[in-house]
């Protein structure tokens, strides 16, 4: 007998080889029916694994991530499985889960189509109804090897597990992969789903490989959420900001400059919004600005590490025999900055910011609209401070990067920690120390977090903040980055309490990331119609007829006086043709004029989204608006 301790705290005594679905059939039938995999001492195994010593079990199902997770990977082998049997020829590389769904990867020279989709899951259905088990075999990595002689991709898939055991999955009619797992028990349990699309992807991301097919699809517990998903789609894609981009003329690319946006007027009027407020608020908070140069020469990337762990997403040019890089990242020249004098700790916390303009050198393949640009505007920040300021900066920064979210009208974030990559500079000591000092940040405010194990950046461990827009989807914006190697690499001192010098600590942090990228979120989480503040147009004044154009006039003058950016349409067209062309260019205020508001200087106001409509003195909407610009409010209801 081995005792099984439970969540809970109780424990049961089972037999040795008991495996976890029957101890969720014992705890209770309605979980073992749920149940998809089970954590064994913290490992994630099949729910047909036998346990033979004591242990604690919890028991997981589908309304947890892991759970949707496994659900979804073993959908994947369905839809492998449903595609073998349509294409025999089909080479299978990997499919894994992703975000909201699954990808497999395969090599067929046949190219499948979305005409195609409706066979393929007209096959995995006939799969998921024979509810075969899904089996686990294991064998040594040489057992493996000779297995799969001759298969280049699952050859290649075993020289790069970090195990000797190797593990295969079968579920019936001869198919089997080669998979860690673990699975759902069996065809039946990997929920609802759908096939989404396929596109092309190079194996391992080479171009030089041969160019393969990625099919995706998603897959959910309940028709309920695969239905909530696929509408979420259907909306995103009417939100699409590269459409609305274009559509309120904010911004346009060329293929002059493929993947450099072109920001034009009224996307101007966002941008220096965003940076007004983005200024005034690190004023607040203690920032001083900076500017540092574009290009750089090469011996300062060598210097700051980014050669040697970033060169491969780098543009370089040279000039008077000395080669320079185009900067991607903006910490090399605060450095520099730093470096022009003596410091001392009575400086310190020293917070410096920049807007500064960055290169990346992205695949074209990845290049997507304002989301996935070769250049932008990051909004960085240094903070240079002792070890035992570390915390409260820390703490600083997270209070910073939360108010700037609410503003914007996001209340939905997480966060993460990630942890010592395997390609990184510094001791471990070193990377201790500063993921000890995050940690602690993080539980001093009580903010719950996600742990990514290698996920830090090369030079020290972060924290990344993820915002959920309207449609629940999760962007990556803020990050907070600590640094004890580049400010040794670069020589920073600074005089310490006992008159000797030290090294200072280096916080990397931003809070939007790419102004490009965050602009782009905003326009699909507002589908356009963006808060009062933020909008390139706030008012467009509409006169009934020509009578009261110069009544329309009076109320624009007015209106700019007050510094509201507003236009008058005073072309001949009906009212109601005005009327619908400013809601479809997404004005949040229209302000109708006609003989009775010229008469008791009012107006009429219709604004964005809500009736009924109000006829208000010019002073009570003038007074209105400006509470509501200068609150950053998201909603106008006077």
């Amino acid at each position: 007998m081995v005792n099984v301790t439970l969540p809970d705290g109780s424990t049961l005594s089972v037999g040795n080889g008991t495996t976890p679905i029957q101890i969720a059939e014992r705890i209770d039938p309605a979980l073992a029916k749920a149940a998809v995999a089970a954590r064994v001492n913290g490992k994630v195994v099949d729910l047909s694994t036998p346990i033979v010593n004591n242990v604690d079990v919890q028991i997981v199902t589908a309304n947890d991530d892991k759970g949707l997770e496994i659900m979804r990977h073993s959908c994947a082998h369905v839809m492998a499985e449903a595609i073998c049997s349509i294409w025999p020829a089909t080479k299978l590389v990997y499919g894994p889960a992703v975000e909201d769904g699954f990808y497999y990867d395969i090599d067929l020279d046949e190219p499948i189509r979305p005409d195609d989709f409706g066979r393929i899951e007209q096959k995995m259905q006939e799969i998921v109804a024979a509810d075969r088990p899904f089996i686990r075999k294991e064998m040594s990595k040489i057992q493996a090897l000779a297995k799969l002689a001759g298969d280049r991709y699952k050859l290649d898939n075993i020289d790069h597990a970090d195990s000797d055991i190797i593990s295969f999955y079968s579920h019936g009619d001869g198919f089997e992969d080669l998979c860690r797992g673990p699975h759902v028990p069996s065809t039946g349990r990997v929920g609802n789903f759908k096939i989404m699309s396929v596109a092309g992807a190079y194996w391992h991301g080479d171009p030089t490989q041969k160019m393969l097919q990625r099919v995706y699809g998603t897959a959910w517990a309940a028709k309920q959420e695969l239905d909530d998903y696929l509408q979420r789609l259907e909306e995103a894609k009417k939100r699409d900001h590269r459409v609305l981009g274009r559509h309120l003329d904010l911004f346009s690319f060329n293929e002059a400059g493929p993947g450099f946006a072109f920001i034009h007027p009224k996307g101007m009027i966002i941008w220096n919004e965003i940076v007004n407020y983005w200024r005034g608020v690190h004023n607040r908070y203690g920032y001083q600005e900076i500017k540092t140069p574009l290009i750089l020469n090469e011996q300062l990337w060598h210097k700051s590490g980014h050669w040697d762990n970033y060169k491969e997403n780098m543009y370089f040019t040279a000039f008077d025999n000395v080669s320079y890089a185009i900067k991607p990242m903006n910490c090399p020249g605060g450095c520099l900055v730093y470096k022009t004098r003596q410091h001392s700790y009575r400086e310190f916390p020293m917070r410096v910011a920049e807007l500064g303009l960055v290169h990346r050198h992205e695949a074209s393949g990845v290049i997507h609209g304002l989301f996935r640009v070769r250049q932008f505007t990051q909004d960085d920040a240094h903070i240079f401070c002792t070890p035992q300021q570390i915390e409260s900066e820390v703490i600083g920064v997270i209070e910073l990067t939360f108010e700037i979210y609410r503003t914007f009208g996001f209340e939905d974030f997480h966060v993460e920690l990630s942890t010592k990559p395997e390609k990184h500079i510094g001791s471990d000591q070193v990377w201790d120390i500063a993921t000890g000092a995050l940690k602690g940040a993080l539980e001093h405010k009580a903010i719950a977090y996600k742990i990514n194990e290698g996920e830090g950046a090369f030079y020290g461990p972060k924290i990344d903040f993820h915002i959920k827009d309207c449609l629940k989807r999760s962007w990556q914006l803020g990050t907070i980055q600590l640094d004890f190697s580049m400010p040794e690499r670069f020589g920073l001192t600074y005089t310490d309490r006992d008159n000797t010098e030290k090294t200072p600590v280096m916080i990397h942090r931003a809070v939007l990331g790419s102004f490009e990228r965050f602009i782009g979120i905003l326009i699909e989480h507002y589908a356009g119609n963006l808060p009062l503040w933020l909008s390139p147009e706030q008012v467009r004044i509409l006169p009934i007829s020509e009578k009261t154009n110069d009544y329309a006039g009076v109320v624009q003058t007015k209106l700019k006086q007050a510094g509201l950016r507003c236009s008058c349409d005073l072309s001949d067209e009906k009212i109601g043709a005005k009327i619908a062309r400013a809601h479809g260019e997404k004005l949040p205020c229209m302000l109708v004029v006609g003989p009775k508001e010229a008469q008791s200087n009012t107006v009429n106001v219709r604004l964005r989204g809500i009736q009924p409509n109000k006829t208000v003195p010019i002073e009570e909407f003038l007074e209105a608006a400006k509470r509501k610009i200068v609150n950053k409010e998201t909603d106008f209801v006077l």
